[in-house]
């Protein structure tokens, strides 16, 4: 999945405006002081954009190294078995 910078930060947004607002209705239901409410709402929408953030950056990172060497998943044979067959495995039935 490619995301473009601008698409990502556009995305990161949503993300934390989302869960400041759930934040708020909950806390809004809370009986807490106004101040308390709208701190702790603030504090959540810049916690939710910081890892956001570092996600993408994270996930870029390891593509980037991960993209020069791809991965062999294929499976050696056993020595002296020219099939790759063990013996008493007669292979899909």
């Amino acid at each position: 999945m490619f995301l473009s910078p601008q698409a990502a930060l556009v995305r990161n947004a949503l993300v934390a405006g989302t869960n400041g607002a759930i934040t708020l209705v909950i806390l809004l239901i809370a009986p807490l002081g106004l101040a308390a409410v709208w701190i702790n709402t603030l504090l959540v929408v810049a916690a939710s954009f910081a890892t956001a953030s570092f996600s993408d950056r994270l996930i870029l990172f390891l593509q980037r190294s991960h993209s020069s060497q791809p991965l062999d998943l294929s499976v050696p044979p056993a020595p002296g078995d020219r099939l790759g067959r063990r013996p008493g495995n007669q292979g899909p039935r």
